[in-house]
């Protein structure tokens, strides 16, 4: 088949941030393309995660912040009681993300893309089977094939949801109703946004983690700290080593809990509602991966850092994978990342991804967020490579700023090479750890020392001086070793 013949230069299945970015990246640089989309455009983030979510936490965090009486009469601020409409919140969130899709769409179509509305999937090389919403099936051809369907959220086996009482973050984020207790069945970030959002607006909450400890993906240094902030200070009752063994839908919701170990039943728990936060699984299933034999890994379609899926080890021309669907760093900003490397790759140029140097962020009320390394995979390199590893840790309780906002509860651990000063990692607790996570990923992202990033003037007074200070600290460390 020639060129010329294609129907398209590039088809993209899956019109999440990873689908768009490619998709309109690849337009931008004259290629005829074609974006498919059996849902809504935007995908998970922009429909049912991290667009609905922060404003949910946007409006449920002043809800926080105003109700916080102690904290604002150090301020000499004494407020009303605080009155708030779950519906209008609910509609705060419905609106952004009716906005920020049809901004998308625009985008795309401004940019020259071809949007197919239907269910995608591969029917052998250079191939796209598309069932239209009419229940048309057709058959396009594509000089490449981006896969970027993105990702599910995983119930665990025993979990039976309905949707209304037994939920997941996809139903969370529509808000329909606060139940008076409800359980949050997993501590990573998913569910710690979730508690943040029903704490704030009155639910009493347990937080369920199978692991050993409560929020086990986190920095322990982070967790201590964070913990004390996020669930011990707001009476949530969390509980780890427990496995929610039967969730049964109704009213009450039945959660019977089991030692995670033994198995060994434990209690039965009667609340209104529960959330299953226990991750997330690929969408792959039905893209007839068979047809290129493409085989997964629970799920996950194998790639190259260069984007490019694999089979036995080897790259196969012109398909490619981005997004959650690849299993990597299941992030928004990591799939548009992933989707530019791959055009990138398409059009000749030789792109790779930088998976150290892309940020994490959890938008709880403070925030947690973190880059590169965490200690312990650093000491691991440190051991198989040969170098030290230097760590420091800067307190917000000695920021100005941090005390003018009367927030200065918060960590930054940053993580280095002893002898050459370059940045392995950070991991912050405290006002805004999203935004200052940015300037250290940044370092990281250039391979720079401490040497070079402890001369450089920060604002005062700001946040940005707890970095400062973490790289000064850093240095000393140097000059010592």
């Amino acid at each position: 088949m020639t060129e010329a013949s294609f129907d398209f230069d590039l088809i993209v299945i899956g019109a999440g941030y990873g689908g768009f970015d490619a998709a309109k990246h690849a337009s931008e640089h004259g290629l005829r393309v074609g974006i498919v989309e059996s849902g809504e455009m935007g995908g998970t983030c922009v429909n049912r995660g991290c667009v609905p979510s922060k404003a949910l936490l946007a409006a449920s965090g002043r809800v926080r912040e105003l109700a916080d009486a102690e904290h604002l009469s150090s301020f000499g601020i004494h407020a009303a009681p605080v009155r708030f409409e779950r519906r209008k919140i609910a509609e705060h969130a419905n609106k952004l993300v009716a906005t920020i899709r049809s901004n998308l769409t625009k985008t795309l179509e401004r940019a020259g893309v071809t949007i197919l509305k239907g269910q995608g999937r591969l029917e052998g090389s250079q191939k796209v089977g598309l069932r239209e919403p009419s229940g048309i099936d057709r058959i396009l051809t594509a000089q490449d094939v981006i896969l970027a369907t993105g990702s599910d959220p995983f119930v665990p086996p025993g979990i039976e949801t309905d949707g209304r009482t037994v939920f997941t973050s996809d139903e969370a984020v529509n808000l329909e109703w606060l139940p008076r207790w409800i359980a949050i069945i997993g501590s990573g970030y998913i569910g710690l946004e979730f508690a943040d959002i029903y704490t704030a607006l009155g639910c009493e909450v347990t937080v369920i983690e199978a692991l050993d400890r409560v929020m086990p993906t986190f920095d322990p240094d982070i967790t201590k700290i964070a913990k004390r902030h996020l669930i011990e200070h707001r009476d949530i009752d969390a509980r780890a080593g427990v496995l929610a063994s039967k969730v049964s839908p109704g009213c009450p919701v039945k959660v019977e809990l089991s030692d995670a170990k033994s198995r060994e039943f434990v209690e039965e728990l009667e609340v209104d509602a529960v959330l299953v936060a226990t991750g997330r699984v690929p969408r792959s299933q039905e893209l007839n991966l068979e047809s290129v034999g493409v085989e997964t890994n629970r799920g996950f379609i194998p790639v190259d850092e260069r984007m490019q899926v694999l089979v036995n080890d080897e790259p196969i021309q012109h398909l490619w994978a981005v997004g959650d669907v690849t299993g990597k760093l299941m992030l928004a900003h990591t799939a548009a990342a992933q989707g530019t490397v791959a055009v990138d790759n398409i059009l000749g140029e030789s792109s790779k991804i930088d998976y150290r140097s892309i940020p994490a962020a959890t938008f709880t009320h403070p925030e947690i967020s973190s880059v590169g390394l965490s200690e312990q995979d650093a000491k691991d390199l440190a051991n198989n490579e040969g170098f030290d590893i230097g760590c420091v840790r800067s307190y917000f309780k000695a920021n100005s700023k941090a005390l003018a906002e009367l927030e200065s509860d918060g960590l930054l651990k940053l993580i280095f090479r002893k002898d050459s000063g370059e940045v392995m990692g950070a991991h912050i607790y405290g006002l805004h750890a999203a935004d200052l996570i940015q300037e250290i990923a940044n370092a990281i992202a250039r391979r720079q020392s401490v040497s070079q990033l402890s001369k450089e003037v920060h604002t005062h007074p700001t946040l940005s001086e707890v970095v400062e200070v973490a790289y000064k600290q850093a240095l000393k460390q140097l000059a010592k070793s």
